[in-house]
Parts: C-alpha cells; sequence; structure tokens
C-alpha cells in the first residue's frame, strides 16, 4: 500500500512512498539477534531509549518498528522489543534496546505497546504512534546524549497514538444497554454493576495441581479471588485484555475494568471490549455486583449478587443477542435473568497487505474543510424526474467529478457470489415479461443479495421506485457499459481519477425501532466474511486514492475500524428526524450517542443527518470540540443557501446531489487534485534550485524557471 493523502501542514510530502534500507537475512530472537546483527561497515549500534508516560498493563511492554529488517520492515510480527530499565529511577519509566540498524542510510521508526500471546508467541499491537510521518535517524546524525530519550506518542510538536488492529487475536464486544436485567420485585431497584473476565477453557498440565482453579464460586467473588494472572495463577484466566467503555460525556474512552465492575444502569449503553488470543477456547464470567442501599460506597465491597459463564459455541454468528439466567452467589440458585447484545470481529486475512508505516485512520489535514461531496455520484435519479445519468453507475461518478466534486460517495453491497458491487437499495424488480406496458404482475421483487454478479448483468433489472410505480425511467446512453447499474467495486476504483476521493458506504440493513428490518430485508451472509469480501477490493486496487468507510450500523464501522489499520471510518447517523424511523440501535439516534460512540471506537468522525444539524447547530462543535471530522447529508443539501451556511458552520465536507448545478467552484477540480499539483509544483522548484536555477513569479502570478 502506498501512502495517499496529502502533506499535512509542515510535514513532509505525504505522497512519497515509504523508504526501506538495505538488510541483513540473519534471523533470531526479536531482540537478541537485533544485538548482534550485521557488521560495522554496513551497520553501526544505535540505542534506543523512550520513555513511556501512559499505564502499561502487566503483560504489556514496549517495542519498535521501522524501515529496515533489525526492526521488521514496518511488520508488525518483526518489531524489537524493548527492555524496562528498572534500576533507572532518575528516568521513570524507561525503556531501551540497543539495535544494529544500516549506516548508509536513513532509518524510519515508530514505537508501539505490545503483549506476546505466551500460548502462540505471536505480538499483538496494542496501541502505536500514527503521526503522519515517522521518526527518522537520519544517516549522519550521531547518538544522542544518556540523558535525552524520546517520549512514546510524543513526535514533532504532535501526540498521536491509536489502538492497534486485529492480526492473530479476535474481538468480542459484550453491550449491556439500559439495565437489561430481570429481577425478582424486591431486587428491581438495585444498581447493578457488572464485570467480564475471559477465562480459559483449554485443559491445564496435569503436572501442576496449583493450576487448577479453585471452584466457580471462588472464581467469582471479586478481582481478588479470581485466579487471574495478576493475581499468581494461570489456568483460569486467557490471555486477553478485558477492557470497558460507557457512552457518555465523561467516559467515552475505552479502559481497563474497575475491580467490582462497571455500573449498568437504566439509561447507561455500556460496552465490554475483550481482546482474546484463542476464541475458541475462551468463556467469559460475567460477575454482578450491587451496594445495599443501607451501605455507601466508601464504607466498603458491594455485595457480589450472582454470576454466569457465556461459553464460545453461544456465539453463533458474528452478532447477535443472548438471554441468559443469573445465578445467585450465595445460594447458586436461579436469581433472574439479562440480556445483552454480542459482536465478534475476526481478523482479516489481508494482514500482510497491513503494515506500521503510515495509517489515515484519524488523519484528516486541517486545510480540508467544506469539501463537496457528489452523492450517489451526481445524484439521486428515482426521486428527480429532471435525472439524465442513472446513480451509482460510473458515469455518474465520472460526472460528478467532471464538475468539481472533492470526493464521491456511493454505496456498496455484495452479490449472490460475494462481489462488491455498487448499488443503494437492498431490493430489486426483475421484468417477467419484455412488452412496452407494465402490469403489476410483471414484476417479481428480490433481495439483491439472491442475483450473482452475472445475473444482475444479463437480467433486465428495474429499481425499487420503478417496481412499486409500474413506470419505468429511461437515462441518456443507457446502454453504454459505464451508464449500467451494479458497477463492480474494483472497476470503479480504476475507472476514476486517483485525485477524486472515494466515501464508500457499506449498506447493511438494520432492525428498526417498531421491531421490523429495513426494507424487510436481513443479510445471510456473516458480518464478518461481508466486509472482508469489500476491503480485500479496496487494499488490493486503491493505491494512492483518498478513501473513507463509513456505514449506518455501529457494528460494521466497528469492524471496520478494526480489520484494518490504513482508512478512516466514520459512522452515519439519522439524528433526531421526523423523516425517517429510528433504528432499535440507539447509537445512531442522537447526535450524542454518534458522537461519544465514535470516540470509543476511533473512528475518524460522523456523517451528520443535516436535518438534525439545522435543528441545533450547535451538535457541530459537540463532534469538534472531541476531535472528530464532521460530514453531512440529507435532502436539504439540495440547495446552494444551505450548502452556504453548513460550510460556515464549518462541517468538514457536505454531501450533495446535483454537482454541476449547485457547486459554486471557479476551478472545477478536487482539493486532492489542486494539493498533488502544488506538491508536485514544489518538487520541482527544488530540483531546479539545486541545479542552479532560478524560480520568479510571473505577472500573472504562475511560476516559471529561469535558466
Amino acid at each position: 500500500m502506498q501512502n495517499w493523502l496529502a502533506s499535512h501542514d509542515g510535514d513532509e510530502d505525504a505522497m512519497a512512498a515509504p523508504s526501506s534500507c538495505p538488510a541483513s537475512s540473519e534471523n533470531g530472537s526479536r531482540l537478541e539477534s537485533r544485538r548482534i546483527f550485521g557488521d560495522i561497515t554496513t551497520n553501526r549500534l544505535w540505542n534506543f531509549r523512550v520513555l513511556m508516560n501512559q499505564e502499561l498493563a502487566s503483560n504489556e511492554q514496549l517495542a519498535i518498528v521501522g524501515n529496515c529488517e533489525a526492526l521488521g520492515n514496518w511488520q508488525h510480527s518483526g518489531a524489537a522489543l524493548l527492555t524496562k530499565k528498572e534500576e533507572d529511577v532518575e528516568y521513570g519509566n524507561l525503556w531501551t534496546g540497543e539495535i544494529y540498524i544500516p549506516r548508509h542510510c536513513d532509518t524510519e521508526y515508530r514505537y508501539m505497546v505490545c503483549a506476546v500471546d505466551p500460548g502462540t508467541e505471536q505480538l499483538v499491537v496494542r496501541r502505536w504512534e500514527t503521526q503522519l510521518q515517522p521518526r527518522r535517524i537520519r544517516e549522519l546524525d550521531e547518538q544522542p546524549a544518556k540523558n535525552q530519550s524520546d517520549i512514546f506518542g510524543s513526535f514533532n510538536g504532535q501526540e498521536k497514538v491509536d489502538r492497534g488492529w486485529l492480526t492473530k487475536e479476535t474481538l468480542v464486544q459484550l453491550k449491556f444497554f439500559y439495565a437489561p436485567f430481570t429481577f425478582k420485585q424486591r431486587m428491581k431497584r438495585r444498581h447493578i454493576q457488572v464485570k467480564v473476565t475471559p477465562m480459559n477453557l483449554s485443559i491445564p498440565s496435569a503436572s501442576c495441581d496449583t493450576m487448577l482453579p479453585s471452584s466457580p464460586m471462588e472464581d467469582s467473588l471479586s478481582n481478588d479471588t479470581h485466579d487471574t494472572k495478576e493475581n499468581g495463577g494461570e489456568s483460569s484466566t486467557a490471555f486477553a485484555f478485558s477492557e470497558v467503555v460507557t457512552l457518555s460525556a465523561d467516559e467515552c474512552e475505552i479502559r481497563s475494568q474497575e475491580q467490582f465492575g462497571t455500573g449498568c444502569g437504566p439509561t447507561d449503553l455500556v460496552i465490554f471490549h475483550l481482546t482474546v488470543g484463542d476464541f475458541e477456547n475462551t468463556a467469559y464470567l460475567i460477575d454482578l455486583y450491587s451496594y445495599s442501599s443501607r451501605v455507601a460506597r466508601e464504607d466498603g465491597p458491594p455485595n457480589h449478587l450472582g454470576y454466569h459463564y457465556v461459553l464460545p459455541n453461544l456465539f453463533k454468528r458474528s452478532e447477535g443477542n443472548l438471554e441468559l439466567p443469573i445465578t445467585c452467589a450465595k445460594g447458586h440458585r436461579p436469581l433472574g435473568m439479562m440480556r445483552l447484545g454480542y459482536l465478534i470481529v475476526k481478523p482479516s486475512s489481508l494482514c500482510a497487505l497491513m503494515d506500521m508505516s503510515v495509517s489515515y485512520a484519524r488523519y484528516w489535514n486541517n486545510k480540508w474543510t467544506g469539501l463537496d461531496v457528489g452523492h450517489r455520484g451526481s445524484g439521486t435519479s428515482f426521486k428527480a424526474k429532471d435525472a439524465v445519468i442513472r446513480e451509482n453507475t460510473i458515469t455518474s461518478l465520472k460526472n460528478a467529478a467532471e464538475h468539481g466534486a472533492d470526493m464521491v460517495e456511493f454505496d456498496v453491497q455484495l452479490s449472490k457470489d460475494l462481489v462488491p458491487v455498487v448499488y443503494h437499495d437492498f431490493m430489486i424488480y426483475v421484468s417477467l415479461k419484455s412488452k412496452c406496458s407494465m402490469q403489476e404482475h410483471d414484476f417479481l421483487a428480490l433481495p439483491m443479495r439472491e442475483l450473482s454478479l452475472e445475473q444482475l448483468k444479463k437480467l433486465k433489472v428495474y429499481h425499487i421506485a420503478e417496481g412499486l410505480s409500474r413506470e419505468t425511467r429511461s437515462f441518456h446512453n443507457d446502454d453504454c457499459l459505464e451508464h449500467q447499474p451494479f458497477p463492480q467495486l474494483c472497476d470503479v476504483l480504476d475507472a476514476l481519477d486517483v485525485h477524486v476521493g472515494f466515501n464508500i458506504e457499506i449498506k447493511w440493513s438494520q432492525r428498526l425501532e417498531d421491531g421490523k428490518m429495513e426494507e424487510e430485508f436481513e443479510h445471510v451472509v456473516d458480518r464478518n466474511l461481508y466486509i472482508d469480501c469489500i476491503l480485500d477490493v479496496i487494499l488490493r486496487k486503491a493505491g494512492n486514492r483518498r478513501i473513507v468507510l463509513s456505514c449506518f450500523d455501529p457494528d460494521i464501522c466497528t469492524i471496520l475500524r478494526f480489520k484494518q489499520n490504513r482508512y478512516p471510518v466514520m459512522f452515519l447517523t439519522l439524528g433526531r428526524t421526523t423523516k425517517y424511523q429510528k433504528y432499535m440501535d440507539p447509537r445512531g439516534n442522537s447526535m450524542e450517542l454518534a458522537v461519544w460512540h465514535a470516540v470509543a471506537m476511533e473512528f475518524l468522525g460522523v456523517v451528520a443527518h443535516t436535518e438534525d444539524l439545522l435543528r441545533d447547530p450547535s451538535q457541530v462543535n459537540l463532534a469538534k470540540e472531541r476531535g472528530l471530522v464532521l460530514f453531512c447529508w440529507g435532502d436539504d443539501n439540495n440547495s446552494k443557501d444551505t450548502i452556504k451556511l453548513l460550510k460556515e458552520l464549518g462541517l468538514h465536507a457536505i454531501i450533495y446531489d446535483k454537482m454541476d448545478v449547485l457547486t459554486t467552484k471557479e476551478v472545477k477540480q478536487s482539493v486532492f487534485h489542486l494539493q498533488a499539483k502544488d506538491s508536485q509544483k514544489e518538487l520541482l522548484k527544488l530540483q531546479a534550485l539545486e541545479m542552479g536555477h532560478v524560480w520568479h513569479t510571473t505577472a500573472d502570478g504562475n511560476e516559471e524557471q529561469q535558466a
């Protein structure tokens, strides 16, 4: 993968490919082999020193990855582990490593927090530095003084650290929304706190009796009595990281669990974020605690009410709901029920295409504001009677780009044979007869997922609006290939100029507030497979193109975020609306919850519904104050006055129809194309100066070379 974003203010050209250095073929352990790596004619020993000012878990440590073989050639699996200097109290939490690096070229590197799975010896990336430009040791640099150290996450005046992505481990999220507990009458008003502990189901070695868990009851009493690794145990807890986030203004960042869990009250949305090494052999112990109304929190620990073990075989799909009994902690009798949602995110099979040279997951250039984004290319074609180009076709996307669109927005879903195609609606109509006048019985409604790519290309397929109205539409040059519906995502990536950005909306139907499925359509393909098929095409074909991924389903956004480390994800929301029915999942039904979820999962930002923003423009600042990028969508955007107002409010991008009519751009080129030309001009100027030539500014403001 190449870099695809233009340079940040003060940064070097971000379009330059990562450099590589000569490497030795020697292999060995992660650190020790690198201490004796190469010889002094081609390599030099460098003492890396980094201060860690963030809290680490007991099994986390620092490592370094970079652009030479000794540092893994940007692959996380080849990173060099650092050692904590316990005796060096003067420098605090100092980590060091002596590593041979190439002598005759620059060495680029990043620090990361990692953990090594003791079962597989595989390295898990927990957090890593994601500044656009990596740290660099130049060819002529000398070893810094002993009292000089890097600071983890802080570089070139920027602090930038992101959570890792999935490589071999699995992410399990358990969702406790709005106190989903059912108790007997006398316990209904109790405020419940929940703690989740991953437990190892594999059989321990028979040679050590002390490795066996004492009993389920003893394990469930509290963090102090669990047979966990931090308490000296080995057999009952799995290699895992058990974290939690509450979607609220003050607690919307993922954090470690407290000893007696997290409050799950009637207004709380709590997500337990569990990263596990061996998914098939990991169960989840759910402990419930509650303070007696007569006992204050500072007077002692809460009462241990009950518990339940969730076995991995209960997770039938990548997402779903579980209704579980609560067993009384004292009497071991049924105490009540709890209903929780779950999400399973598996690592992508394309890890080889993802390295640590650069990440754009939360990068946005400060100059990119008020961008014009073509909705489905040149706009929806079945709402407006005067539309002449079919929506979501290559022609529609090209037409928007030709009229100055900075980005084009389009929808992607899978055909029956799992090919990513560009199309908006879940349902289509197929003609049963070939005649001019269409009657009701002449159309057959089908889910798009029931037709293969070949069938979609060969059959006479009608849009849902045509099927419902029994009136067919015709568009200019409808028989030409680039005017046809259902273009493949790979063809779209090839067909459009690389400087046109893509906002790719992943189509996924959700359950509505009334319990029905959106468009009465339910996916049969598993979420992980669905996203893998789409990411496969993007990672292989996108090249340098600017791409933002988005979806209305918050869990699809989470999957997109943790399956890859390259492209940013934005959460599409309805907000408070009178135009559409709300989703059953509350996270997209208000701007506040959308912002908190985006912060928690480290999305780039939110795509808000303009109806909601116009109702309360202060919501723009709600997102921007959290460091989020804000796009907007909706029919309200199809007005020059509204677009002008939204740009004045500071929206980063506005998605609208009819780019050829509504844009106010004088130069019909994308901001990325203009920025690339400026970068090329600066490069040519630098080359000319190096050759002794002079550049001067002409009367019309252009710059040219003077011999």
